[in-house]
């Protein structure tokens, strides 16, 4: 059992402790939130079955003798496993949704949730998007937000994982678009012969094996399926490159993520005019192509692929 520390009563008793333990043993954040404090409020709350936006007057109430055990227990396996508080709990939030999530996905994170909230405005006519890829789904998020944000457009979750997929369906579920999002299972594009996407997102694994070696404790309990990208981190997405031309219309983009396995892309495929989106919230690492610069550089593509 965890320990049971005299004086704490109310919510912002157990956040303020928690971030105490948090910061004094060092942890690694960077799975939903960013610093001590947030990270506890989000065991707290999410222990108590309540959400992140709960009002500010809230935080005086004071927890029951149960309730005090069963977040001790979170901040105490925070602690001791060095797990993101996201497995924790089994929720995460992307572009303003909840989402459940597991270790066969990764916690949602990723800054394309600005572009989604956006409806990929200004780099196409939300008007004229009607049909999304997400390209290694995972939990399904940026699909399934994407087709939140875009009511009237159709959607295809893809993943190699059939457990991650399973995740994706139960989420699919959770917000009702079922009607309108399929989940597939297939490698990249291998089973989407016929279909064309007026947008292909993809947040794949792009991780490379040196950056992989050094990560934290907390990234090492996500999938490696999910993170790690080869040698270079782009294993994936030189085939995503190659191959998506085929999948989109005529005014198509495709959007990838690659984080800091960015600067090996450029070196790698000299003279590409990747455009590297830019975000209000940060984040870095995502370029956008269109099918006619996918087409027109396609050689470069496959030369790589070959290598």
């Amino acid at each position: 059992m965890a320990e049971q520390p005299d004086g704490l009563i109310t919510i912002q008793d157990f956040v303020r402790w928690g971030a105490s333990r948090f910061n004094a043993a060092q942890l690694f954040f960077g799975h939903g939130t960013d610093n001590a404090i947030d990270e506890a409020a989000h065991l707290v709350l999410s222990g108590l079955n309540l959400d992140p936006g709960l009002p500010a007057g809230f935080r005086d109430c004071r927890l029951t003798p149960a309730e005090r055990v069963l977040v001790s227990e979170l901040i105490e396996r925070r602690l001791v496993e060095r797990v993101p508080g996201a497995y924790l709990t089994g929720r995460a939030w992307f572009a303003g949704m909840e989402f459940s999530v597991n270790r066969h996905v990764l916690v949602p994170r990723s800054p394309i949730a600005e572009l989604v909230e956006a409806g990929f405005d200004p780099w196409i006519d939300a008007e004229r998007i009607g049909r999304v890829l997400d390209l290694c789904t995972g939990s399904g998020c940026i699909g399934i937000a994407s087709a939140a944000y875009l009511p009237d457009a159709d959607v295809d979750l893809v993943d190699i994982s059939p457990d991650a997929l399973e995740m994706a369906r139960l989420n699919v579920e959770r917000h009702g678009l079922a009607d309108r999002v399929r989940v597939l299972e297939s490698d990249l594009f291998d089973v989407l012969a016929g279909n064309r996407y007026d947008v292909i997102v993809s947040n794949p694994p792009y991780v490379s094996q040196a950056e992989y070696d050094s990560l934290p404790a907390e990234y090492l309990n996500e999938p490696g399926l999910g993170l790690l990208g080869g040698d270079d981190g782009l294993d994936l997405v030189i085939r995503i490159l190659e191959g998506a031309a085929h999948f989109l219309t005529e005014e198509g983009i495709l959007i990838v993520e690659v984080g800091n396995s960015a600067q090996y892309l450029d070196s790698r495929l000299p003279g590409i005019p990747f455009t590297w989106l830019e975000f209000e919230r940060g984040g870095e690492g995502v370029f956008l192509l269109t099918r006619e610069q996918l087409i027109e550089h396609r050689a470069q593509f496959e030369e790589a692929l070959a290598r």
